[in-house]
């Protein structure tokens, strides 16, 4: 058995995402499985080396998994002969001079989504990487998750008929920071550092809807910032100059019509932090992060409206829970597999920088929406950027 070795540079790791879910979760937990086992009998040994800002933060994480490499140069990790893959999980302003920096490199490409504040740069990167010959992929980790794996399951053995729209809440309350600390980073309620619910995710109903449903065609959307004062990691006040929260209605290819709500000022009455429900003639099913439940038209209800008296059915008991039918493994996780196995055995993978740039072009289009008041057409993007 070969065993190919691929050095992996990994910027942003002390961060919540980049920690957990990239190097927590995903690469040492690929180590620790024995490495990724291909078709052809070779094994994927991914080798983390930490970047970061923070030589003590860096130097604690690296030592706390047994890890030997780290550097707070970038320009000395992606010197490193042994590197063959850059992953940026940065704040989203540092992700596009540090990605051309690692193409120019000659190093093949992995990084958290958005790709770039705004769509000239998100296809300027997508460019450079095709003109360099390197490889190069986006997380859209959403398609990973087991409720959206169930969903898709549905729409692929055609459960739906004509599917005629699609509802989506995200969200939940993130404290203001001063009497309970936020739980996200302060710099997503500033727009000049990039941050802003739009940017976020935006980009992630764009390959959720494009793959699992059908192709964007046009958005429509209001945003806020409703909460105009926020309080940062060290406890100072600041002004909260980005959208916190985002309502919109997407057309889809077919008719279809999709209204996802995306807010950081919402309280959860419903059980997960985001689900969707998909409504078709012939049945409905909603799906959070892990739990899918369907309803046939054949074993719907006949509900009649009397608001004389008090509900006397318990619809939510008349869903029938989706099995897993599969071990699902954390989508972070496969999809790193996914990628590594394109870098090494040349496996399909499609969740590129172009996939990335359609997503940045969502949320810019979302955002002229929310500025203009009025819909606006999401044009096919193709690789030549137009």
């Amino acid at each position: 058995m070969t065993r190919e070795t691929v050095g992996i540079a990994m910027n942003g790791v002390t961060g919540r995402m980049g920690y957990r879910q990239h190097l927590l979760r995903s690469i040492l937990a690929i180590r620790d499985q024995g490495g990724l086992a291909l078709p052809d009998g070779r094994t994927v040994w991914p080798e983390p080396i930490l970047v970061g800002r923070n030589a003590e933060k860096i130097e604690a994480l690296a030592t706390r998994h047994g890890l030997d490499k780290w550097t707070t140069s970038l320009d000395e990790a992606l010197a490193d002969p042994s590197v063959t893959v850059y992953f940026d999980a940065q704040v989203t302003q540092a992700r596009v001079p540090a990605i051309t920096r690692a193409i120019e490199a000659g190093k093949h490409i992995y990084t958290e989504k958005p790709t770039a504040e705004t769509l000239d740069d998100a296809i300027s990167l997508a460019r450079i990487a095709d003109a360099a010959g390197i490889k190069h992929g986006v997380v859209q980790d959403k398609l990973f998750l087991p409720g959206l794996l169930k969903l898709k399951r549905l729409v692929d053995s055609s459960f739906f008929g004509r599917i005629l729209s699609v509802r989506g809440e995200f969200g939940y309350w993130v404290f203001e920071g001063d009497w309970q600390p936020a739980q996200r980073p302060s710099w997503n309620y500033r727009a000049e550092d990039g941050g802003g619910i739009i940017l976020d995710m935006f980009p992630h109903w764009r390959y959720v809807l494009d793959h699992i449903i059908a192709p964007v065609r046009s958005v429509y959307a209001e945003a806020r910032t409703d909460i105009p004062t926020r309080w940062d990691e060290q406890g100072r006040e600041y002004k909260a100059t980005a959208d916190d929260a985002a309502y919109a209605l997407f057309e889809l290819e077919g008719g279809i019509v999709a209204s996802l709500n995306s807010s950081w000022t919402t309280r959860v009455n419903r059980e997960e932090l985001v689900e969707f429900q998909i409504d078709g003639t012939h049945g409905s099913a909603v799906a959070g992060l892990r739990n899918c439940k369907a309803q046939h038209r054949a074993a719907t209800p006949k509900p009649v409206w009397n608001p004389d008296i008090p509900a006397t059915e318990d619809f939510l008991a008349q869903w029938q829970e989706v099995p897993d039918n599969a071990v699902m493994d954390n989508g972070f996780k496969v999809q790193w597999e996914m990628f590594l196995a394109h870098l090494v055995a040349d496996a399909p993978y499609s969740h590129d920088l172009w996939a990335g740039a359609r997503g940045v072009q969502l949320a810019e289009l979302g955002a002229q929406s929310w500025r203009e008041g009025r819909k606006v057409a999401v044009p096919e993007l193709d690789r030549t950027g137009k």
